[in-house]
Parts: C-alpha cells; structure tokens; sequence
C-alpha cells in the first residue's frame, strides 16, 4: 500500500504544471531608470554638462509616433535634454541627412537615432551609417557592432542589453546555458547572441540562432536552457516547443484581432501563453522586454555622454 500510495505522488507530481513565475520587466525598467536619474543628478552636480537625448521621426506612422512619445517623457523624467526632429513622409534622403549631420555636431546632443521603420524610398544603412559611433545609442552603426562581435562592447543595442538584465535580475546564470534565439534581426538576435557568447558575466552561453529559414525549428528550440523568441510572429512557439524548466523570453509585440476583447484587438507575443505551464521563468507580453528598451536606451545615452566628457574613442568626420 505505501509503494503504491508513494508511486500515485510521484506520477501526479510529475504531471503537475510548472507555472512560470512571471519577471516583472515593468519593475526593474523602473529600477534602470531610477539608476539613470541619480547618475545625470550626480553627472551634473560635478559640472558636466546635461546630457540629451534627439530622436528623428520622418512620416506619420501611429506605432512610431507613440514610442517616440514615450522616450520623449522618459527622457526628461531623469534629467536629461530632450529632442524630437520630425519630417514629412515625403521627406527627401538629403533632407534627413542633413538633419543627422545637424544632430552630429549639436553639443546639447549626446546621443541621437532615428525611429524606424522610415519610408520606403530612405536608403537605412546610408542613415544610419553616418550617425557619429559616439552619438549611436542605438548600438547599430557598424563601428559599435564591430566592438560588440569582437567582445568588447561599447554602445550595444537596447532591447539584447534589456534581456540580459532582466535575467541578472532573476539571477539567472548563462555560463555554460545553451541559448536558442529565435530571429536574426541586427537590434536583437545578432546582437544578443554576441553578448552572450562575450567571456565574463552575462556571457559564456551556447548560443544557437534560429530564423525564418531554419528547419523543424522545434528540434532546436527544445534543447534550450533559455529560449527567446524574436521573431514578430504571434503565438510561433508553443508549449510542445518549450523544454520543461526553460527560462522563455518573449521579445514580439503583435496586433492580433480578438473580438472577444471590446476594443477588437490584443497584443500578443512570439509565444502561446501556455508555455508558462512547461517553463520556470518568464516574460509577459506587455510588460516584460518592451519596458526595459527605453530604460536602457537611456544607460547608454549616459555612457555616450562619458564617451563625449572622454573626448571620444576616434575622430569622427562623417
């Protein structure tokens, strides 16, 4: 009788649900940011000057216009300058390229980007590749992507840099961890993986990058200690894909029509919900990457500002 009783917990244990905790990414933005105020306080209080943030809008696009609102308040709740340069849909390449060079030599500026997606007819890369390394807090001129793949990072992408502290905060360890990274955007899947394949803490993961190409993506997203999904579509990952005990980071932000909701519409991740009934740890959609984007958009805007007070890491005549 004891066997058997003994042997029905342990078969009902094992079918018992994980339930993921849910990590708060709205906290511990508030935590970054709170960590940037008392730094620009401090920053100016030694007689530097305020640091600013600009950021470009070219057209009219709903999503864009509501980010760039939120840096904006962001901005100056820690103290710092705050710009925004907006330009007609129709605005021409020259047009915005001359605000760039505007905004590469603004003192008042520390660090500037400019919102994309832009129009169509903007050739990106040109942009972006002429924004001053210094001035980059994006993290994607080529000068700091090159520091970041070769280990030493400078100015790295907001949302990877985001991950990384959300799973400190978890105090999850990723020395040794196999990470699968499903997408391979240059804001957030190549990026991260090199920041998790740098030596020292935050580093020293596995890391497998899957994509839109990749085949029987399951058979890789299975094996992952810490599995993030990057890849805009809704609800790609479901439970079945998810190793029990996994950590899972959803990093999609999707519109989807629901008409049980009264507005018609919900947000919805990468991932099925259900996978919190096979993982340990994970973030919600909202609130879990997205907040910590602009909180720690704004760390790098404070590290381009020592960057400037250090005269900078190279003559930039872009």
């Amino acid at each position: 009788m004891r066997y058997a009783r003994e042997q029905l917990i342990h078969r009902s244990e094992r079918r018992a649900p994980i339930r993921a905790k849910r990590i708060d990414g709205k906290a511990v933005a508030e935590k970054v940011r709170s960590e940037v105020a008392a730094d620009v306080k401090n920053w100016i209080a030694a007689g530097n000057p305020q640091p600013g943030l600009a950021v470009v809008l070219v057209g009219d696009d709903p999503a864009s216009a509501t980010y760039v609102r939120g840096k904006e308040t962001a901005t100056i709740e820690v103290g710092m300058y705050s710009e925004t340069r907006k330009l007609p849909r129709d605005a021409s390449q020259e047009e915005l390229m001359e605000v760039v060079r505007e905004l590469n030599a603004d003192d008042r500026i520390t660090g500037f980007l400019v919102q994309l997606p832009v129009p169509g007819h903007i050739d990106v890369d040109t942009v972006m590749h002429s924004i001053d390394p210094d001035k980059d807090v994006d993290g994607i001129h080529p000068f700091n992507m090159g520091l970041l793949l070769g280990g030493t990072p400078r100015l790295s992408p907001a949302t990877p840099s985001g991950i990384l502290r959300l799973l400190a905060e978890e105090g999850v360890d990723t020395s040794g961890k196999h990470v699968v990274i499903c997408g391979r955007s240059n804001i957030v899947g190549r990026p991260l993986a090199a920041l998790l394949l740098k030596r020292g803490e935050g580093g020293d993961a596995t890391v497998t990058v899957c994509h839109s190409r990749t085949k029987d993506l399951g058979s890789f997203t299975r094996q992952a200690d810490i599995l993030v999904a990057a890849m805009g579509v809704p609800e790609l990952i479901t439970k079945d894909m998810v190793k029990p005990g996994a950590v899972v980071i959803d990093v999609g932000t999707v519109r989807v029509d629901d008409q049980s909701r009264e507005r018609g519409w919900r947000l919805a991740g990468d991932m099925e919900l259900d996978v919190r009934d096979v993982a340990s740890l994970r973030t919600p959609v909202p609130g879990g990457v997205g907040p910590m984007t602009i909180a720690m958009l704004l760390k790098n805007v404070m590290q381009a500002a020592r960057l400037a007070a250090s005269g900078g890491s190279h003559q930039w005549d872009g």
